[in-house]
């Protein structure tokens, strides 16, 4: 039997395909004064951030993973003409450029390249200097004279977990919460649209929805159980629209937990608060609330939803929701205020899982990786001095597209 273009129904079934992006040139478009409106706290060593991703990928392969690359699957969605001219004039003007001459100007410049090219050129950003002929042509020109890009890098990117998610046989695509991350669902919404190996691929949620949601606070718990945070970056209604579709008998999950965490880039999302490293084991961030608010989202009869809210411990509500006799948590830095800081601060917490109880973690986050081992999980490390700058760990840097069962 062929195997399906996305098959995701829990977060540590046996991982058989997953998407990447490598670093690129939008790191190395990362200036200091603009750290804040592009999401960064620091600019990464372009160098060497791509030699650990590249140990990354090559653990994966190793470990019989297929790996594809983001960029790769957006040039093998625009090999009609038309629709990547359409493609570009759509970020464009995503990107905030008006004016037909100026439109025109950037665009020629894009289509100039090969399709690949093109599409790591867009990704880096674009320089004012880079464009033959550009000058001050309206009254944003000289107002951002100073400014140095004519088009925003999107240094994020090689964090794939956010812009769409994975889960049962379809994906959602989002609405970031930043205009600064916006971009980046385009290239989703191209795949799924016209890769010849994706397109067909069920969507449960749109990036034309009036309310954010990003895939890091998304964890397909079981082939019945999803969680969802209530975080800084996705917003209730986006939940409650999304849990319709997913607990519809077509798509065929039971359950949706909704947990209300701190809002706050501590919590950024939920991956960073918990996540899983075996049927029975998770880590978790060590200044989580012995007591979280939950609720939970079901459909009764008639397709309506039902919301029920509780308040327990997340030890209690793994337990009672996914039907374990008893869970462990995996705090980061383990009992340590210091380790825990540190290295929470590196995503300690933020684990991948490629079988139960088999992890990709930061080899500096080398307490909690500990900890995990003591606990009988098998941590398999990787560098992070460049990747860990962009506040994002190994499960941050994954989209899964294919799990086998349990």
């Amino acid at each position: 039997m062929a195997q399906s273009a996305i098959e995701i129904k829990s977060e540590i079934g046996p991982l058989k395909r997953v998407l990447l992006h490598r670093p690129g040139g939008e790191l190395e478009n990362l200036m200091p004064e603009y750290l804040e409106r592009l999401l960064f706290d620091d600019i990464p060593y372009l160098k060497i951030a791509q030699e650990e991703h590249d140990a990354f990928c090559g653990l994966l392969r190793d470990n019989g993973v297929e790996v594809v690359y983001l960029t790769d699957l957006v040039s093998e969605s625009l090999t009609d003409g038309a629709v990547k001219e359409q493609f570009v004039l759509e970020y464009i003007g995503e990107a905030g450029v008006r004016g037909d001459k100026r439109t025109a100007m950037i665009a020629d410049h894009f289509l100039s390249m090969s399709t690949h090219n093109m599409v790591s050129a867009m990704m880096a950003g674009l320089r004012k200097a880079q464009v033959h002929g550009y000058g001050r042509k309206n009254l944003t020109d000289y107002l951002e004279d100073d400014y140095p890009f004519v088009l925003d890098p999107i240094p994020n990117l090689y964090f794939t977990r956010d812009p769409f998610a994975a889960m049962g046989n379809g994906v959602t695509i989002h609405r970031m919460h930043t205009v600064t991350r916006r971009r980046e669902t385009l290239f989703a919404q191209y795949i799924f649209a016209y890769h010849p190996q994706y397109k067909g691929t069920p969507v449960y949620y749109d990036r034309a929805a009036p309310a954010s949601i990003e895939g890091g606070d998304i964890l397909v718990l079981s082939p019945q159980v999803v969680a969802i945070g209530i975080s800084q970056r996705t917003q209730p209604w986006a939940i409650e629209q999304l849990a319709k579709r997913l607990l519809s008998p077509q798509v065929g999950f039971t359950k949706v937990l909704a947990f209300d965490i701190p809002k706050n880039r501590a919590f950024m999302h939920l991956d960073t608060v918990f996540t899983m490293v075996d049927r029975d084991k998770f880590t978790m961030h060590p200044g989580i609330s012995s007591h979280l608010r939950l609720f939970v989202l079901e459909l009764e009869e008639g397709a309506h939803l039902s919301i029920t809210e509780e308040e327990d411990s997340l030890e209690n509500i793994l337990k009672e929701h996914l039907n374990l006799d008893s869970v462990t948590l995996l705090k980061c830095g383990g009992n340590s205020v210091i380790d825990a800081a540190r290295e929470q601060w590196n995503d300690g917490s933020n684990t991948f899982c490629l079988a139960p109880g088999r992890v990709v973690a930061y080899s500096r986050n080398h307490v909690t990786n500990r900890v995990m081992e003591e606990a009988g999980i098998e941590v398999l490390t990787i560098p992070s001095s460049e990747l860990s700058r962009g506040r994002g760990g190994p499960r941050c840097m994954t989209m899964p597209l294919v799990r086998g069962s349990i």
